[in-house]
């Protein structure tokens, strides 16, 4: 019963369902590197890499709470995304929170003036967040169509 199961989920899975969860793995793999790098950050450091003395600060000031968003965001992209791989019905609320976490962490940004000094970040995080909206509704999609066990 458990190996028809296994190959009637393998069998039903288009060739997008392990490419968008491919896809998530790497996406989110390089944004844990970068979260990881904003441990290490410094004003001299991130002015080396072209932001402004004053960006830097305003960066460098933003509260602990935004960190912790994004370390939601990423991790539960990961995660979500590795679970998508797997086929695991789990992706989805872990992929929901990964996309509450980058939702977050964009508000955060607004209201802290992040994207009126720093109007690159509103680009990248848009993106960040477009591509959360993506994999949770991959997950959807999938547990709607029993691809997902």
């Amino acid at each position: 019963m458990i190996a028809e199961t296994a190959r009637t989920l393998q069998a039903s899975a288009p060739i997008w369902l392990p490419a968008a969860a491919g896809f998530g793995v790497v996406w989110n793999l390089y944004g844990a590197y970068q979260f990881a790098g904003s441990f290490f950050q410094t004003r001299e450091s991130l002015v080396a890499i072209g932001m402004t003395a004053s960006q830097a600060e305003l960066y460098l000031s933003l509260p602990a709470w935004l960190s912790v968003v994004f370390a939601i965001g990423v991790l539960g992209g990961l995660a979500g995304s590795i679970a998508l791989l797997m086929r695991r019905r789990i992706a989805l609320p872990i992929l929901a929170a990964s996309l509450v976490g980058y939702v977050l962490l964009f508000g955060g940004d607004a209201y802290y003036g992040v994207f009126a000094n720093i109007p690159t970040q509103l680009v990248i995080l848009a993106v960040v967040v477009a591509i959360a909206i993506a994999l949770f509704a991959v997950s959807v999609h999938a547990g709607k169509r029993s691809m997902l066990d």
